[in-house]
């Protein structure tokens, strides 16, 4: 009981540093992972570089294709890159591996004392990350200590040895170990990290440990498996194409590849299964990406027949398309995406708006009718944005992200009441039809032109969000005085009109409520603008 504790602890430990040393070196590095996503072409061996680059990064193979799944479900991801992606997070994941192959524990105490110094008393952002990732490596090095004293007893059990050579001789209960260790802890690189203080005590040679080492690659499937449930058919074909990726590479090394491989490693390190076990894992990844590579479309079609296409799905009826919680485990590119759901549902509605003019302007209860079904998606999408905005600000992101969280908070909101003034109008233009309100051929253009200009204004507000132009957002504080000043003119114009009783007054009533509500919506642009130039003066 004694050593499952130890053993347990120095776990916690490993799992805690590789966490900590991951998120640490994230959010060092979120400004440059945004841009990884823009190098996710069509471009299949693009893919491998992206996956690989990610995952080294966040230290977790399973946060790579939990992530890839995300963007497959919304729709920003295709399967040919979903493909080389998930190649390339098999390879980054030997990174931790050989890392913790290495005897590096007298450094662990050096890299705590060091990092704690530093966080204390670091007073920069980009220190405190540099800390906390010497603190994340110190903590990991610390805890395989913990799980390297905690077998050394084992030695000493020779029922425990035996159990252990076994694997060599019957590869397939080696192969259900390592799946089952794996799927349980939700870690690849955990495992590995067991598997490695095994060796390293001298419990499990080579031949017994590769069988385990194959099944906890199949093993490490489980998490996107499990996350790709409720996703879109597409997001399951990305989760059963990790799978068959990793359960052909097992296929392949099993039969052909085991000895050529045991040679090349024992030959290299004779005497550190420690390190054998960590350069067959990073030569099982390598070689099971170049050999599958070519035949990507294969793995494709059959993905597609594992999991075939049993209704057919429009992204445009979905609530939200680009946000996934899968994808915070990424938060710099979470961020991307949640960007990208706001000014889908500023889209929204500006669509709203249209329809809703269109109905004063045509009397027509098609568009009437359009405008409000957008208006009750823009409500949907506001409360499901905002939820996964509270969720991401609990992620570890840098202090420029977190500016951009509260940023969105705020333009998520005046997108919000954009939608409630276009829904207002939507009423308005009901209530014309119901009254058989007739607006005079003036009042009908300056209502066009003041719509017009609004239109623009809110338009150029989402360009200058989406784009983050200052000059566009200074543009659209000025088009908002004019709108305000055709405001003004068309209030005094529908006056005159009133006393030369060119119109009645129940059609100025609704003349006037159209005016403010397009009013107030060129105001919540010119909120969005201003988000977007506080936003570049704090970066500066």
């Amino acid at each position: 009981m004694e050593i499952i504790i130890s053993i347990m602890g120095g776990l916690g430990l490993f799992l805690f540093g590789m966490n900590l040393m991951g998120e640490a070196l994230e959010k060092a590095a979120g400004n440059k992972l945004k841009k990884i996503i823009e190098l996710l072409t069509s471009n299949i061996f693009m893919g491998v570089l992206v996956g690989t680059l990610v995952t080294a990064v966040i230290q977790s193979s399973s946060a790579t294709t939990v992530m890839v799944v995300g963007f497959v479900n919304a729709g920003i991801m295709t399967l040919p890159q979903a493909v080389g992606v998930i190649m390339g997070a098999n390879i980054g994941t030997t990174v931790t591996a050989q890392l913790v192959s290495f005897d590096l524990n007298g450094l662990a105490p050096v890299a705590l004392g060091i990092g704690i110094i530093l966080y204390l008393f670091g007073g920069k952002a980009k220190t405190k990350h540099f800390a906390e990732v010497l603190i994340g490596f110190g903590i990991l090095f610390t805890g395989m200590d913990f799980m390297k004293e905690a077998v050394k007893p084992l030695v000493e059990y020779q029922g425990f040895t035996n159990a252990l050579l076994t694997f060599g001789k019957y590869p397939i209960l080696g192969l259900l170990l390592g799946f089952g260790i794996t799927a349980i802890i939700q870690s690849s690189s955990a495992s590995m990290g067991m598997l490695v203080v095994l060796a390293s005590q001298g419990l499990i040679p080579l031949q017994a440990a590769l069988p385990i080492l194959y099944g906890q690659n199949i093993g490490t499937c489980i998490t996107s498996l499990l996350s790709s449930i409720g996703a879109s058919i597409n997001a399951k074909r990305a989760a059963m194409i990790h799978l068959i990726f990793n359960i052909l590479g097992t296929i392949i090394f099993l039969l052909f590849l085991n000895k050529i491989v045991v040679m090349a490693v024992t030959s290299a390190n004779p005497d550190n299964v420690a390190r054998q076990i960590a350069n067959v894992h990073t030569i099982f990844n390598i070689a099971s990406t170049l050999i599958l590579l070519p035949f990507h479309k294969w793995i494709i079609k059959l993905a597609n027949k594992l999991v075939p296409d049993t209704h057919s799905e429009d992204d445009d009826m979905k609530v939200v398309k680009y946000i996934d919680d899968r994808i915070i485990e990424t938060p710099s590119i979470a961020l991307i995406n949640v960007q990208k759901e706001t000014l889908r549902m500023g889209e929204k509605a500006k669509e709203s708006l249209n329809s809703a003019m269109k109905g004063i302007m045509d009397k027509s209860e098609k568009d009437i009718s359009s405008s409000l079904k957008k208006e009750k998606m823009i409500n949907e999408l506001q409360k499901t944005i905002l939820d996964y905005l509270l969720k991401l600000s609990k992620a570890p992101l840098n202090d420029d992200s977190r500016e951009t969280i509260d940023s969105l908070f705020n333009t998520v909101n005046d997108i919000e009441r954009i939608g409630d003034h276009a829904e207002n109008l939507a009423e308005l233009a009901a209530s014309s039809m119901m009254n058989d309100v007739k607006f005079s051929e003036h009042a009908k253009t300056e209502l066009n032109d003041m719509y017009n200009k609004v239109l623009s204004t809110y338009t150029y507000a989402l360009e200058c969000m989406k784009t983050s132009d200052v000059d566009l957002a200074c543009k659209v504080i000025k088009m908002e005085e004019q709108v305000d000043a055709m405001e003004k003119s068309c209030r005094l114009n529908h006056m005159r009109r009133l006393n030369n009783n060119l119109c009645n007054i129940d059609t100025g009533i609704i003349y006037l409520e159209i005016i403010t509500n397009l009013e107030r919506i060129s105001d919540h642009a010119v909120n969005i603008a201003q988000q977007v130039i506080s936003q570049n003066i704090q970066d500066k």
